[in-house]
C-alpha cells in the first residue's frame, strides 16, 4: 500500500508550492467560514490549478450543503471531497451518488469505542480519516492540534486505507507511524507559525519526517541470530 503524505489548509501560493515541491501527496482546501484557514472560491480555483497533476486535491467541508459542495466541485474540481462533519452514512451515500467525487470521512476518536463508527462507513468512504476528537469548547471539528492515544489505532484491520491527524507535527509524525501503522497522515495546524499560516520550514520537515518514517515502516525487519540459525537448520 503506498503511504500518503497530506498537507491540508493550504492558502496561498508559496505554502502550496512549498508542499509540491517538498513531495506531498495530497493537499486539502478548507471550505469552513469559521476556520482561519478557510479559502473563497476565487483563491482556491487558483490554487488548484497550482497543484491539478502535481497532487491530488482534497476539499475539506463540514456538514455542507449540495449547494455548496457543487460551487466548490464547479470551481476546483477536487480529487475528494474530506467530510469533516456529523455526515451520517446516508448523507455519504448520497453525495456520492450526486457528485461522483470519492470522499474521505472523517472519525473523532478519543477512546476505543469512538472506533466503532468506523465500520458505519467502511462499504461508503473512499478513505477514512482518524483525527482527535474536537474538545468540548472548540469552535473547530479539526485542526485543533489535539493529539489522541495512537495505541487504539495499532493493529486496526480495515478494508481501506486510512490517514491519520490530529496533533501531527515534525517532532511526533514519526513515532506516530511507528505505533499505528497507519499508511497516510494529515496535518494542518502541526505545520504552522500562528492559526491559518504555514510555515514553510515545518511543512519541508514534516514531509521528510514522515518519508523517512514510512520507508523505515516498510523495510523488512531483520531476523534475531536465533531465528536466522532456526532457518538455516543450524538451530536444534
Amino acid at each position: 500500500m503506498s503511504s500518503i503524505i497530506k498537507i491540508c489548509g493550504l492558502s496561498s501560493e508559496p505554502t502550496l508550492e512549498a508542499a509540491l515541491e517538498a513531495g506531498a501527496d495530497m493537499v486539502g482546501f478548507v471550505f469552513f467560514d469559521k476556520s482561519p484557514r478557510h479559502l473563497s472560491l476565487d483563491q482556491a480555483r487558483l490554487l488548484a490549478r497550482m497543484a491539478r497533476g502535481r497532487a491530488p486535491i482534497a476539499a475539506l467541508t463540514v456538514d455542507a450543503s449540495d449547494e455548496a459542495l457543487g460551487a466548490i466541485i464547479d470551481a476546483v474540481a477536487p480529487d475528494f471531497l474530506q467530510l469533516h462533519g456529523r455526515e451520517s452514512p446516508a448523507r455519504l451515500a448520497d453525495l456520492k451518488r450526486t457528485f461522483g467525487v470519492p470522499t474521505i470521512k472523517a472519525i473523532g476518536v478519543s477512546a476505543i469505542g469512538d472506533l466503532a463508527a468506523a465500520e458505519d462507513y467502511a462499504d461508503l468512504a473512499d478513505r477514512l480519516l482518524f483525527d482527535a476528537k474536537a474538545p468540548e469548547d472548540a469552535r473547530l471539528p479539526g485542526g485543533n492540534g489535539v493529539a489522541f492515544d495512537w495505541r487504539l489505532l495499532a493493529g486496526l484491520a480495515l478494508k481501506q486505507p486510512y490517514l491519520l491527524s490530529g496533533g501531527l507535527d515534525p517532532d511526533n509524525v514519526a513515532q506516530a507511524i511507528a505505533v499505528t501503522g497507519a499508511a497516510g497522515v494529515d496535518v494542518s495546524s502541526g505545520v504552522e507559525s500562528a492559526p491559518g499560516v504555514k510555515d514553510i520550514a515545518r511543512i519541508r520537515l514534516f514531509i521528510a519526517e514522515a518519508r523517512a518514517a514510512f520507508v523505515r515502516a516498510a523495510a523488512p525487519h531483520p531476523l534475531s541470530a536465533r531465528q536466522s540459525q532456526a532457518r538455516s537448520g543450524r538451530v536444534a
